[in-house]
């Protein structure tokens, strides 16, 4: 064997979807896709299933949002990470969408494989997927039919948003998302959705959900100072306040317990010195994201600061939009100060929060307070209202609309197909094939309705040949989405056509999946035992 040729542990390894029998792919990152798509679909549609998560920490959660169940997932395969990351970097900034990405990529790449068999080069390939992409979204405006009036209830345009599976109450908490983004709405139309917070609380009902004035987080104040009555100066801050937590790692190197002892009083005499600067600073509210030390914490009851330890970062952010603070990295006085009136603590229901109020009816600020039995009925529900939020706050800015339940999807796939039936070459095929994929979405909402889906997409093609375009999946069948009130927001719709179609080119031009794993370095040879060497006789020659 060539010396310089390379041993099978210093290749790379290459992860063929075909391994162990399986059914090989010319796209590489179509197994991952349908993998990925097979979990999705059963949750796509108001009527579909949830699934019973088991995350990494040991806890369950109950839930048939893409997003949740996409985030649960610990992916290994490098595609599926791809696509995953593109779902949920739409559904951050559009608020929702996430299977809709994984359903149609997954569409569109098993079309594109098609089309590679067929004899189409790659490069073409991809030309061809972006010209029906540019197609696609320039048709979208012309299926806009209704839009959101300025000074319009928005009720019937969030409730198709927030009439989700997993609701019970779906029609009540819509009419209070819509009274709560109305009235936080600014003069000149603009929304800004920080100034709307959503506080969970369990016990009760979600019908006894209700809008509290000024903003509301959940949690108690950590000491014995627990309420501000009048003249609120409040500093946030994403970190410890004081000693950093037991379990945090060690930066300093100590070689004895007398080294210990001192770094230990110089950290609590930094810390009381960092209280004392707060307390000088005119602090006397002070909000954390982080650990909470018992010392500091007696410091700070001295000092008259009330401390509050919020769960999640997005409540900092929602304080710091409407105080008009910054976060701080430190224990640091901010400039400006965060003011209010008041602050104190609130019982609702078995749980507490802590309200942020101004005096007059111009609060800055409203809370959604939410009420609910159940740990997971908490968690959809808070889903739902931010999937509302979101979307009210994208109507502001574009306040078209679409037919919803696959009717767009299938108002498109009927221009394109005929589109493409007429064109020649690589263009052709290719609106083909994005008219088939499109096709199969309304489908699987046929299908998590417990519908017949090859008479509900027959109905729906029927409709659609003879230019009745407002025609969707309903609960029995084909409906008029119009007269049922369901809708989607162009902006998302677009943005989410986007984001599919640039991952999908990513994965069709992926020729093989290389996995660079350092492997265990070759043997090398030791050479004779010199104990062998002396035992073994020496040729007849050496004697001479």
């Amino acid at each position: 064997m060539d010396g310089g040729a390379p041993s099978v542990r210093e290749l790379p390894q290459r992860l063929w979807p075909g391994q162990g029998g399986e059914e090989q792919h010319l796209l590489r990152s179509l197994a991952a896709a349908h993998a990925l798509a097979k979990i999705i679909r059963p949750c796509y549609g108001p009527l579909g299933l949830q699934k019973l998560l088991v995350t990494a920490k040991g806890e369950t959660v109950l839930t048939g949002y893409a997003t949740a169940i996409l985030g649960a997932l610990e992916l290994e395969h490098p595609a599926a990470r791809l696509l995953r990351d593109a779902a949920l970097s739409h559904a951050e900034h559009s608020g929702d969408g996430a299977a809709f990405v994984v359903l149609l990529a997954e569409a569109l790449l098993a079309q594109a494989e098609l089309l590679l068999l067929a004899g189409l080069p790659r490069a073409q390939l991809r030309q061809a997927y972006a010209a029906a992409t540019a197609e696609t979204l320039a048709l979208l405006p012309s299926l806009a039919v209704r839009s959101l009036g300025p000074l319009e209830d928005p009720f019937w345009a969030l409730h198709s948003v927030m009439n989700t599976h997993t609701l019970s109450h779906a029609e009540s908490l819509t009419r209070l998302v819509a009274q709560a983004c109305w009235e936080t709405k600014e003069l000149d139309g603009t929304f800004r959705p920080e100034r709307l917070g959503v506080c969970a609380l369990r016990g009760g009902q979600l019908d006894r959900s209700c809008l509290l004035p000024g903003l509301a987080v959940p949690g108690k104040p950590c000491g014995q100072v627990t309420a501000v009555v009048g003249g609120a100066r409040v500093a946030l801050f994403a970190c410890p306040f004081g000693l950093v937590g037991p379990n945090a790692p060690a930066t300093a190197t100590l070689s004895s317990p007398a080294e210990l002892v001192s770094f230990r009083k110089g950290a609590e005499q930094m810390t009381e010195k960092q209280v004392l600067q707060l307390a000088m600073g005119a602090v006397n509210v002070a909000v954390v994201w982080g650990h909470v030390d018992e010392k500091t914490l007696a410091q700070a009851d001295q000092c008259g600061i009330l401390v509050i330890q919020v769960e999640a970062l997005r409540q900092l952010v929602c304080l710091s939009e409407v105080l008009g603070t910054p976060v701080m990295p430190y224990l640091l006085p901010p400039l400006p100060l965060g003011t209010c009136q008041r602050v104190y603590p609130q019982e609702l229901g078995e749980g507490s929060a802590v309200v942020f109020e101004w005096e007059g009816r111009d609060t800055p600020a409203l809370t959604l307070v939410l009420r609910a039995a159940t740990k997971e009925g908490l968690r959809g529900a808070e889903q739902a209202v931010y999937h509302g939020i979101d979307a009210f706050s994208q109507l502001c800015r574009d306040p078209r609309l679409l037919p919803g339940a696959g009717a767009t999807e299938m108002a498109l796939a009927k221009i394109l197909a005929d589109r493409g039936a007429a064109l020649e070459g690589p263009s052709g095929p290719a609106l083909l094939a994005f008219a088939q994929a499109l096709r199969s979405l309304p489908a699987t909402l046929a299908e998590n309705a417990g519908l017949a889906v090859s008479q509900v997409m027959a109905d729906m093609t029927a409709a659609h040949q003879h230019g009745h375009f407002l025609m969707g999946v309903g609960v029995e069948g084909v409906v008029n989405v119009a007269q049922a009130e369901v809708w989607d927001a162009l902006a998302a719709k677009a943005q989410a056509l986007r984001a599919v179609v640039d991952v999908v080119l990513q994965l069709a031009s992926v020729d093989e999946i290389v996995l660079a794993k350092t492997g265990a370095p070759p043997q090398r040879d030791p050479g004779p035992d010199p104990r062998e060497a002396q035992e073994r006789p020496a040729p007849a020659g050496d004697n001479q």
